[in-house]
């Protein structure tokens, strides 16, 4: 018995292995959202000024987890490849490629952070009270560049192994003690002091460490097969990490544009008020919940259709890739549908006046409208174009259109028509939409389809 021109088994088999996959990679980026959206949830109930500080103070963290998810993507298509062939050394020597490279990055950013703080707020807002509460937070939170810069990598390796559940058990437990410690510490319960603020940040810090503790002890102590002596990952020679290093850097100033534009995008937002931003801030927060989720199909695609391809069946990634892409764009569209009514429930729980609680409301609903459009741009760039190395073409369109249509519409409509917020964030969603034409043309010309590895140095 037949489905179309394909076996019902091999459906089956299909929507099994990509939810194998994917499903773990979803609730990590539900849990990781969700992280937020109890940080903000208990910093908002303190008030909207020290909603816009936190929000505003990471800032900075958006920027350099954007630069270590585009290079760490640029080298999973390496090791997604490298799997198809279980080549396990290679993978390792990836793995410490982007070690190297993302603790060099987290070295520059907490320097940053921890001696200059109150120039980098001033980057996103010139409210004095939101840059004077935001400082500490900005300071004292430096560290997490440097856990984040070795948690990624062994993330990415864990994901490009198909091991998706491993990071997912690992950001429960950090959820876990986030949440329990952000109550302690902001509120003061326990005999705990009361910290507001800065409690979030106390809470963020021992969570993220906590986090670098248990990849090291999963990958490490319970000998994953990803472990290897530490010399091994860094065994890599020059020409592998020319190869590597070329075909992350595009996924790197990609994500790192793209960031630094939302960046800037809150930049406009921040310095219409207090109220404005803290609704962009809820929006978002709640947003994320939805999007995040949803993307992990682009890392589904990046890993199993980059599998494909690093076997050689080229055609059979085609295919492969075809079947997420429809997937992918109708959970786009229910994610939409869904926001409207979640969004209900979880904005009545923030410390918002009514007009605030009106603007987070409208903006929900304009992002639930664009969704499954930001969600197919999302899988074509983190996914297709990235599992056959096509990271040049994807760097080139995101930027453009972030910059050159995106900001450029954020601070026009901002600050010189004076739209109200939600009208402003509207106008930002030209720069996905025109996103969409481009990518799809680029997804259906095939050029992304390449083995990368068969004649890789070793």
């Amino acid at each position: 018995m037949t489905d179309g021109n394909h076996p019902i088994e091999t459906q089956e088999t299909f929507y099994r292995k990509l939810f194998r996959v994917a499903l773990p990679i979803s609730l990590q980026s539900l849990i990781a959202s969700s992280l937020s959206l109890v940080d903000n949830l208990m910093v908002g109930n303190l008030g909207e000024t020290e909603l816009a500080a936190v929000g505003l103070s990471t800032q900075i963290h958006l920027i350099f987890w954007m630069i270590l998810f585009g290079f760490n993507g640029g080298t999973t298509t390496y090791m997604a490849q490298f799997w198809g062939k279980r080549d396990l050394h290679s993978i390792r020597r990836v793995t410490g490629i982007s070690i190297t490279v993302s603790f060099s990055a987290g070295v520059i950013f907490f320097l940053a952070s921890f001696f200059f703080p109150r120039r980098i707020l001033g980057i996103f807002t010139d409210i004095p009270a939101v840059i004077d509460m935001g400082m500490d937070f900005v300071r004292f939170s430096a560290v997490i560049f440097l856990t984040w810069s070795i948690v990624a990598p062994f993330t990415a390796a864990l994901k490009a192994t198909q091991q998706t559940s491993v990071p997912l058990k690992i950001s429960i437990a950090v959820f876990g003690a986030n949440t329990l410690l952000c109550i302690i510490f902001i509120f003061g319960v326990f005999g705990a002091p009361k910290l507001g603020v800065m409690g979030a940040c106390l809470a963020t810090v021992t969570s993220r460490t906590l986090e670098l503790i248990l990849y090291l002890i999963v990958v490490f102590g319970r000998k994953n097969i990803i472990a290897g002596p530490i010399r091994e990952f860094f065994s890599w020679n020059k020409p592998l990490f020319r190869r590597v290093i070329g075909n992350a850097v595009p996924t790197t100033v990609n994500e790192a544009m793209w960031g630094l534009g939302v960046s800037f995008y809150n930049a406009a937002f921040g310095r219409m008020g207090v109220t404005e931003f803290a609704a962009v801030q809820a929006g978002n927060t709640i947003q994320n919940l939805f999007a995040l989720a949803c993307f992990s199909i682009g890392d589904a695609m990046l890993i199993l259709v980059g599998e494909k391809l690093g076997k050689g069946e080229l055609d059979e990634a085609h295919c492969l890739a075809a079947k997420i892409m429809k997937v992918a764009v109708c959970i786009g569209i229910v994610g939409g549908i869904l926001i409207l009514p979640a969004s209900w429930l979880i904005v009545g729980l923030f410390d918002f006046t009514s007009q605030g609680r009106r603007y987070a409301m409208l903006i929900l609903l304009i992002y639930g409208v664009f969704l499954f459009i930001k969600i197919h741009n999302a899988t074509i760039l983190t996914g297709v174009l990235r599992a056959g190395g096509d990271t040049k073409f994807g760097m080139v369109a995101e930027i453009l259109c972030v910059w050159l249509i995106g900001v450029p519409a954020a601070f026009f409509f901002a600050l010189y028509v004076k739209l109200p917020i939600y009208l402003v964030v509207l106008c930002v969603q030209a720069e996905e939409t025109v996103k969409f034409f481009i990518l799809r043309r680029r997804y259906r010309s095939k050029k992304w389809v390449r083995n990368l590895i068969n004649d890789m140095p070793q």
